[in-house]
């Protein structure tokens, strides 16, 4: 066998072996990008005797209005390195280019997409904007690492042959940042919204109130942000708040790159920052003090006072209204100085009124003891793998939100010497954050009972978007590979080298990844 053919083979091999289906063997191209795609797609089929080159002529032609959005987003990406005017185009027939269409297979689902590289187009099929959004993310990583660099590269801009057909294991696949502790900017936030959509994370909750600060401004509560909002831990101070028009950029610009925004208000305890901003939320009607440390709970809403739902209430009321996604998060974890039965009268007036303004109830998986409601979803972020509310919410037919904090929480130290972050959970290096199955890891809690995943960043050391990004990547697109890609493709030895391959990438766009020993790192 000649040495390409015998590169062709292996390559295909090394595929197949990493449980994905693959319909047909290459017989002869050197190794292309294919068998690095993060997250690792359903089903790939190489066309080795292919290849598409992107040129100055290339347009982006749009055939069916579910593809406006993603198509914007696509040209936004490959305009600055390519230098090219790429653009967008509406055509029914299109023979050339970059083509998005609907027509997709039904296997795609309602967030799938086909993706073909022919000699003359890439083609990317799908039945939805979610599906288009995510057919880009696929063809961006099937081009060089040059092209996420913001100023212009000389190419060529090759992409592979190749007939894909990819659809998600979960349908939420979510990232969680919190600005309470630590507050940043809503060019911060986009930042990582930008490298959260490249690997196909679709909901991004924003930690929005806790101890530490109040961050989003509440028209009918002005002290809320004047006060609560107006500090961090270490004590920085300032206006370290969103005002409610800021608070809808965000949520349009992720909506722009496919993600749904879930907003919390953690309660009834994490409630300093809004105690300290009004007196009339404490049982003694004096306000406490900033609260600048990292301790947890500590405090809480007044359980038996009225004028505790009228605030609570009145916080649902306006963030729904600026909030488009159907989702809510009450937070409810650590409410230790809640006793058990106040912590039950506070559900059982506070459910009620996310259902009164349209949203669907996201907790902390302590809430869900509170209820039988089956639409509300509980996310599990424990660091054992039994608990028998979580087990018996499942049972009776919730959907659980999987974000083991020994398996999952990117605040977690990677060993010993990792200067940011704590270890409460213990120390999560990169294949300790892989080498789990979200549809088997609680007891009583089946894949069919998983929702998805969700990779929470907590900022209690983390100051910088230097110092997000070292805590998130790697172990960001890990998380996006455990909602994403089939059980059956769950390799370690298969997928380490594709996570490594997203190093040049990184370096282009100037991302401060954390470089573990575990992963074989490409150049």
């Amino acid at each position: 066998m000649k040495s390409t053919q015998l590169q062709a083979a292996l390559t295909a091999l090394a595929i197949a072996g990493s449980g994905v289906l693959v319909t047909e063997q290459a017989e002869a191209a050197p190794a292309t990008t294919l068998q690095e795609l993060v997250p690792q797609p359903a089903q790939v089929k190489p066309h080795p005797e292919i290849t598409f080159t992107l040129t100055n002529s290339a347009k982006i032609q749009v055939a069916t209005p579910e593809a406006q959005k993603p198509a914007e987003l696509l040209a936004s990406i490959l305009r600055p390195s390519t230098g090219y005017d790429l653009p967008i185009e509406q055509d029914k027939a299109p023979t050339d280019g970059i083509v998005l269409t609907a027509g997709a297979d039904e296997k795609t689902g309602p967030e799938g997409y086909q993706l073909d590289v022919t000699p003359n187009q890439v083609v990317i099929r799908a039945n939805t904007t979610a599906g288009h959004f995510n057919g880009i993310q696929t063809l961006r990583q099937l081009l060089p690492p040059q092209i996420e660099a913001k100023t212009r590269q000389h190419g060529p801009w090759h992409i592979p042959g190749a007939s894909i057909l990819d659809h998600p294991r979960y349908h939420h696949r979510g990232a969680m940042l919190d600005v309470s502790r630590h507050f940043f900017t809503p060019e911060q936030v986009k930042r990582y919204i930008d490298q959260i959509a490249a690997f196909k994370i679709n909901y991004f909750h924003l930690h929005l109130t806790d101890d530490q600060g109040w961050r989003l401004e509440i028209e009918s509560w002005p002290e809320l942000t004047k006060i609560g909002g107006s500090t961090e831990v270490g004590g920085r101070t300032g206006e370290l708040f969103y005002t409610q028009d800021q608070y809808r950029d965000l949520v349009a610009y992720a909506a722009d790159r496919g993600i749904t925004v879930i907003p919390e208000f953690d309660m009834p305890g994490h409630t300093n920052a809004a105690q300290a901003s009004y007196a009339e939320l404490n049982s003694d009607g004096e306000k406490k003090s900033l609260y600048t440390g990292i301790e947890v709970g500590f405090s809480s809403l007044c359980i038996n006072e009225d004028i505790t739902y009228r605030f609570v209430e009145d916080v649902i009321r306006e963030v729904a209204a600026i909030t488009p996604g159907p989702y809510l998060h009450i937070g409810g974890d650590e409410a230790l100085s809640t006793p058990d039965a106040d912590y039950q009268t506070f559900m059982d007036r506070v459910l009620p009124l996310v259902e009164k303004y349209g949203k669907t109830t996201v907790g902390w998986h302590e809430y869900i003891k509170t209820t039988e409601d089956t639409s509300v979803i509980p996310q599990f972020w424990g660091t054992t793998t039994t608990d028998d509310n979580v087990a018996a919410a499942a049972e009776r037919g919730n959907k659980v939100l999987m974000s083991p904090a020994n398996r999952i929480y990117l605040d977690m130290k990677y060993d010993k010497d990792t200067e940011l972050g704590l270890d409460w959970a213990g120390h999560v290096e990169v294949k300790d954050s892989y080498s789990w199955n979200p549809g088997a890891y609680l007891n009583g809690v089946t894949e069919a009972s998983v929702r998805g995943v969700e990779a929470p960043l907590w900022t209690e050391t983390v100051q910088t978007s230097a110092d997000i990004e070292y805590m998130a990547f790697p172990r960001l697109p890990v998380a996006a590979e455990l909602g994403w890609a089939p059980a059956s493709a769950h390799d370690w030895d298969r997928f380490a080298p594709a996570l490594g391959a997203q190093a040049p990438r990184w370096r282009v766009q100037g991302v401060n990844f954390y470089a573990s020993g575990q992963v074989p790192w490409k150049q």
